[in-house]
């Protein structure tokens, strides 16, 4: 029998409540749903296998056209299935609840009638434990349920499918005017049953959520809707209770086909969720981003030597990688992980991107608290201690540690961060040593990050290789985008890194460890649009920026990375990095318009807006502790970046 080809990425649409999601596809299956968390087990496996991992279908029987979208204002989804007999509507949602998840799924008759088929196949952890069914009754209703440990799913609804074999399937008649509900619930297993959704108002609910928190974005640029779209999206990746920050809601979405570059992204990277903030802000909506720093500080919270780079999304710390050789993969791709080995490495780039938010925080108004401060304080001390240390680097390279240019250049934004706190924002301590540190590294950056026989910057101290990271260096401030090392950047990037346009992070030469090619990454797509864009080439930030947004998928999601030759999408799914480039990028070139259009006046409206927050701010904190002590700079090694 010939493989079955894997169901593409960009089929796949998100549905969530903030504290797990699903990807239901366009034949409106549910292959990949985690259980009661975005970290749990999963208990729809089929995305990194087949129908028998676990999946819950309901569709025609026959040949369809189907097409898709979200309810305004949320991404609540809502499928159109055409047959040749008649048409059909399922709406997803998974409406927010306390101690329980819900998948409802509401079917209703448009013309004709239409055969459809259910067909639900369970199977708890990843796909490996199928529970005992039974069929009971609750409250004069049929239910079915499912159990298995601490896992139970009740399945409520008036076309209950029955076993057959190793799944449970069934086939109705709906018929315009017909209305079908059905509301798939997980409880742990010792709690009793949950009554059913508060039906038929809860899509109205779910949707009036979502379009009341998006109602406060303020953006008036282009791409709005690609713009609504990703915040909507970068909503559903935080967790609602603990404010944790997700990169993908998937695990193991290979970034080539067949490929070994499968990582687990259900977790929280403080890069990631200082990026999703900054693109919050960029589009002020700036409501409860403390849930994000009330999270940061329980994450760090202890001995700022073992500060991580990624935590689970309530801070815990277990993020240990394990393969799980039950699990084919997607399109065969293996090994399938779960868990991350990346969470030990060492990245000095992260505490740059943290500090940068915190910055971009204070100056809307969100001061500091004592323990906040505390916190930065002590992270750039530690920071000053092993500054001369090389890392992984942004992209986590699994080779061996190099002088990365970039992170370079963001330690050097931590310590710029740290003094603008004390000099500009009123916070305590002594800056001196920081500012030693910082003008070090600007000159480390600037003389041995660049390599004259190129005329552009370097991925590393020891090497000539470009890395699309470097289009960073404007936006932190360590330099000028018509710097004309900066412009001989960007042509390098176009020269060595471009793939019918779009732009590769790094040639995959071996500097990181592994194996095989990957496509172009949609978020340096976005870093070279806001480079045109800041080095005074509208045109062509524009004209990439249409292209980028054309490549999403039909409801507006966007995978980590896309093929340009074929529009297929890779990697996790969908991405945060993604769409919070989108929206970034979105910005900068709404601002580069606004100052063609008026010159000087952007610059002065953004200036006003910034001051009208800071006039919004509490008053100025109090109660701080007393200056730190001298923090002297680590002795170099002849291998270390020279001073």
């Amino acid at each position: 029998m010939p493989k079955q080809e894997p169901t593409p990425i960009e089929d796949y649409a998100l549905i969530g409540d903030r504290t797990t999601a699903a990807l239901v596809s366009r034949r409106g299956s549910i292959d990949w749903l985690c259980l009661p968390h975005f970290d749990s087990p999963a208990c729809f496996a089929a995305l990194l296998g087949g129908p028998e991992h676990g999946h819950w279908r309901v569709g025609p029987t026959a040949e369809a056209s189907t097409t898709r979208r979200y309810l305004p204002g949320s991404l609540v989804l809502e499928t159109t299935h055409e047959t040749s007999t008649g048409s059909v509507t399922v709406t997803d949602a998974m409406p927010t609840g306390d101690d329980r998840a819900d998948v409802v799924r509401i079917i209703e008759g448009v013309a004709g009638e239409v055969e459809l088929e259910q067909e639900l196949v369970v199977r708890f952890d990843y796909g490996t434990v199928p529970p005992w069914f039974r069929r009971l009754e609750e409250d004069g209703e049929p239910i079915l349920v499912a159990i298995a440990g601490p896992d139970r799913l009740v399945l409520r609804g008036p076309e209950l499918p029955r076993a057959e074999g190793h799944r449970h399937r069934s086939s109705f008649t709906v018929r315009e005017g017909d209305r079908i509900v059905l509301d798939l619930c997980w409880r742990h297993s010792w709690r009793p049953f949950a009554g059913p959704v508060g039906e038929p108002e809860i899509v109205a609910t779910t949707v009036a959520e979502s379009a009341e928190w998006l109602r406060e974005l303020d953006y008036r640029g282009p791409y709005l809707e690609a713009v609504q779209t990703s915040v909507l999206v970068l909503r559903s990746l935080t967790d609602g209770v603990t404010g944790g920050i997700l990169a993908a809601p998937t695990t193991s979405l290979p970034e080539a086909p067949g490929g070994e570059r499968n990582w687990d992204y259900r977790f929280t990277w403080l890069r990631d969720a200082s990026l999703t903030v900054d693109a919050m802000l960029a589009v002020r909506l700036s409501e409860k981003v403390d849930l994000w720093r009330n999270w940061l500080l329980r994450a760090i919270a202890g001995d700022p030597q073992d500060m991580r780079i990624m935590y689970r999304r309530d801070g815990g710390r277990e993020l240990l990688e394990r393969e799980l050789p039950e699990l084919p993969g997607y399109g065969g791709a293996t090994p399938v992980r779960i868990g991350n080995g990346a969470a030990d490495q060492r990245q000095h780039d992260v505490l740059g991107q943290v500090m940068l938010t915190l910055r971009r925080l204070r100056e809307i108004g969100l001061d500091d608290t004592q323990d906040s401060w505390r916190m930065q304080r002590a992270l750039l001390n530690e920071l000053a201690t092993h500054w001369q240390e090389p890392d992984q680097g942004l992209w986590e390279m699994r080779g061996e540690p190099h002088f990365f240019t970039h992170s370079r250049a963001m330690m050097w934004a931590a310590f710029d961060c740290g003094v603008r706190a004390i000099e500009e924002d009123g916070c305590d301590g002594d800056p001196s040593t920081w500012i030693e540190l910082r003008d070090a590294l600007r000159e480390e950056v600037l003389t041995r990050g660049f390599d004259e026989s190129t005329g552009s910057f370097r991925q590393h101290y020891g090497t000539t290789e470009v890395d699309a990271s470097l289009l960073q260096l404007p936006t932190i401030g360590i330099i000028e985008a018509t710097d004309p090392r900066f412009l001989g950047t960007i042509a390098r990037i176009e020269q060595e890194l471009l793939v019918e346009g779009l732009p590769l992070r790094y040639r995959t030469t071996g500097v990181d460890g592994l194996a095989g090619h990957e496509f172009p990454f949609v978020l340096c797509g976005f870093w070279l649009v806001t480079a045109y864009a800041q080095a005074g080439r509208l045109d062509d930030a524009e004209a990439l920026m249409e292209r980028l947004v054309s490549m999403r998928n039909d409801v507006g999601l966007l995978a980590e990375e896309v093929d340009p030759a074929t529009g297929r999408h890779w990697g996790n799914f969908p991405q945060a990095f993604s769409h919070l480039g989108l929206v970034l990028a979105a910005t900068e070139i709404a601002k580069a318009e606004q100052e063609r259009s008026s010159p000087g006046r952007a610059e002065s409206a953004e200036q006003e807006q910034k001051d009208a927050e800071r006039e919004q701010a509490d008053e100025t904190l109090s109660d701080r502790d007393g200056p730190d002590p001298a923090v002297s700079p680590k002795p170099r090694d002849e291998d270390a970046p020279q001073r």
